[in-house]
């Protein structure tokens, strides 16, 4: 805590307190602040608060940055899960039993005790076993860790999951733009306009106009081109071709080099059979 609180020092503060003592404090200023209420649902078990004026995202992280590594006790709940890796443990054959009480599959080599294969000894929201807790103190393997864990985000007046401040910005942007696509999809699909589908019913429309034009004498400015590539079919090759002489023009020095390449294999180096 210690830590933490001095790597908040100019970003935040930490309030630590008795549940009842805050919840009396926010009591008396709900009638100021109605939106206040909120809170006190979430005042249960050991909890704290983190007043701060910066990016959430930016305080969360350095909270989370400040865990240090606890020991797996007997009887307590496992937060995460625990892997053994297949590894040469430096033990003695004598300590043969534990691993054998895990059914960990191990093998005796040159006096010592090897893990053959990654064993998962402890699964998440399991209790740790006493001899689980036992193993993984002998081979000084502290799987768990102590720190400050977010669990809501309040931001004038909203609760939120901090889930919320993983969201970047593209993110956001990807999601806006499917949903305008989705509007459009829906309002092109029912004849119904709306600011989403406007553009593509505009281009819907050019593109009927420019097919009648094609299919008769009238004309427009936006048309003049089409007819011209209709009248002479020729300017469709010569369209074509700036495009395809491209690639051709990219290929015809790699060819070049190429044949440079084996010219210059074949040179004798001004050797000749009997030098």
């Amino acid at each position: 805590m210690q830590e933490i609180r001095i790597a908040m020092r100019g970003h935040g503060d930490i309030l630590m307190g008795k549940n009842t003592m805050i919840r009396r404090a926010i009591r008396g200023f709900i009638n100021q602040k109605p939106e206040l209420e909120k809170l006190l649902p979430y005042i249960v078990g050991n909890v704290g608060f983190v007043f701060t004026h910066e990016d959430l995202g930016e305080i969360r992280k350095k909270l989370l940055e400040n865990k240090r590594g606890a020991p797996a006790k007997a009887g307590a709940i496992a937060p995460c899960d625990v892997k053994l890796p297949a590894q040469n443990t430096g033990m003695g054959p004598e300590k043969t039993s534990f691993f054998q009480a895990l059914q960990i599959p191990t093998k005796i080599s040159r006096g010592t005790i090897e893990i053959l294969n990654e064993v998962h000894i402890i699964k998440v929201g399991e209790k740790v076993g006493a001899s689980e807790a036992a193993l993984l103190s002998m081979l000084n393997i502290t799987p768990f860790s102590y720190g400050l864990d977010v669990q809501q985000v309040y931001d004038n007046g909203t609760i939120y999951s901090p889930a919320v401040l993983d969201v970047t910005s593209d993110e956001l942007r990807e999601r806006f733009l499917s949903g305008v696509r989705n509007i459009a999809a829906i309002s092109l699909g029912i004849n119904y306009p709306t600011a989403a589908s406007a553009p593509h019913s505009l281009a819907n429309g050019l593109k009927n106009l420019l097919a009648v034009a094609a299919a008769t004498d009238v004309t427009f400015k936006e048309a003049e081109k089409l007819k011209e590539f209709l009248a002479d079919p020729s300017k469709f090759a010569v369209a074509a071709a700036p495009a395809a002489a491209a690639p051709a023009a990219a290929a015809a020095p790699a060819a070049k080099k190429e044949e440079a390449k084996e010219e210059s294999e074949d040179e004798d180096m001004g050797f000749g059979l009997f030098d």
